[in-house]
């Protein structure tokens, strides 16, 4: 991975309205680069999902619009493009809670994932493939998905998302109602693609210690702006994640703001 690469998602200083008054991002600026593991932390509430959404285009349906900043991807503004003309330039969200199509199999749903596909031809390689990282799946490719379990339906939305061959997948809270177990398992092969077939992901996880174990880098949301962001190492380190995201001081805390390091972004000031 190389530090100095261009980002494959440039995020700069948007803002995120909704219902054309509720302002929900307030400046939020990221980059994720090619090959890289990158967690959006923080707690519920803080802009995580609605950043991702930001991202690819899925804010419309509910009612949102970013009406500050610029987001690329690929050095492109993506800004006002279709949701499916996002996947087609590489670009696709595993959106918390799964959405499996229930009623159809676990294979139905992963060759749903390849409708954007202008070429078939290799459609069944790249299923194959994915049966090869989740061999679950396989086994249960005949089940109806809204039959299995939360963890092979996190399985099957993350094979349907390679389906669509993707340069970057956006992962929203993938520990979301999985067992610890069933969690541990899940960032593994978020892990495994990341190193074997170089996926590049920006993972949202309120699980700040599972997902920092995983990530290159980190960005720490709270309220719609981002408070700090830095390696892994560094945030793992960094004595205010320690007390108020990791747990270990015991502090009764309502903000991180109300932690003693806290600083502000200089990009906000002035």
């Amino acid at each position: 991975m190389n530090d100095a690469a261009p980002a494959l998602v440039d995020v700069e200083n948007i803002e995120v309205i909704y219902d054309h008054v509720i302002l929900v991002i307030k400046g939020v600026s990221l980059q994720v680069r090619r090959g890289e593991i990158v967690a959006l932390l923080g707690a519920n509430g803080s802009g995580k999902s609605t950043t991702l959404k930001s991202i690819s285009g899925l804010l419309a349906s509910e009612r949102g619009d970013v009406t500050r900043g610029r987001i690329a991807v690929h050095g492109r503004d993506i800004r006002g493009l279709e949701p499916t003309e996002l996947v087609k330039s590489g670009c696709i969200q595993v959106l918390e809670g799964r959405h499996c199509f229930g009623h159809l199999t676990i294979e139905e749903n992963l060759l749903a994932g390849a409708f954007v596909r202008r070429h078939g031809t290799d459609i069944q390689a790249n299923l194959e493939r994915v049966y090869e990282y989740f061999p679950r799946l396989k086994e249960r490719r005949r089940s109806q998905a809204g039959y299995t379990s939360g963890g092979e339906q996190q399985m099957c939305a993350i094979g349907r998302a390679l389906m669509a061959t993707p340069d970057v997948i956006l992962l929203d809270e993938p520990s979301m109602g999985l067992a610890p177990r069933v969690v541990q398992e899940i960032f593994e092969l978020v892990h495994q693609l990341n190193e074997s077939a170089g996926v590049t992901f920006l993972v949202a996880e309120q699980n700040t210690n599972l997902a920092l174990r995983y990530a290159h880098r980190g960005y720490v949301l709270e309220s719609g702006r981002v408070v700090l962001e830095g390696s892994a190492k560094q945030l793992r380190e960094n004595e205010d994640v320690s007390e108020f995201y990791l747990g270990l001081s015991g502090s009764d805390r309502q903000s991180f703001k109300d932690v003693k390091h806290y600083r502000r972004r200089k990009r906000w000031l002035g």
